[in-house]
């Protein structure tokens, strides 16, 4: 199984561990990754996912992980990500709700920006 975060793609990187003597050997280093079980208020499902905690933070921040898909930035997402979001959209569409999300969410940001 490779380690990566199933939502943002947060894969290994690389550097150099230096040691007192100012010596230099290449690491890894690896995300701190969680398997969790989110439920998905507008599917109705669980969704079980790998993620990463500075992920899980961010959609923590958002409030929930539909908020999350639905108005994180499309291009830094996994394509299973996209895929979950495409459903999520597809069903608050059939209910009307869509844009309900994104007003909040634009109005929170407008308070976060002013303080």
């Amino acid at each position: 199984m490779t380690r990566k975060c199933d939502l943002l793609n947060v894969k290994p990187m690389s550097g150099n561990k230096v040691s007192h003597s100012n010596r230099k050997s290449r690491r890894r280093f690896l995300p701190n990754l969680r398997e969790l079980s989110f439920r998905s208020d507008t599917l109705g499902v669980d969704v079980n996912l790998r993620v990463s905690t500075s992920t899980l933070r961010t959609i923590n921040k958002f409030g929930n992980i539909d908020n999350f898909l639905v108005n994180y930035r499309f291009n830094k997402m996994s394509d299973l990500a996209k895929k979950i979001r495409t459903k999520i959209k597809k069903k608050l569409i059939a209910q009307n709700k869509l844009q309900e999300i994104e007003i909040n969410n634009s109005k929170k940001a407008k308070k976060a920006n002013k303080a």
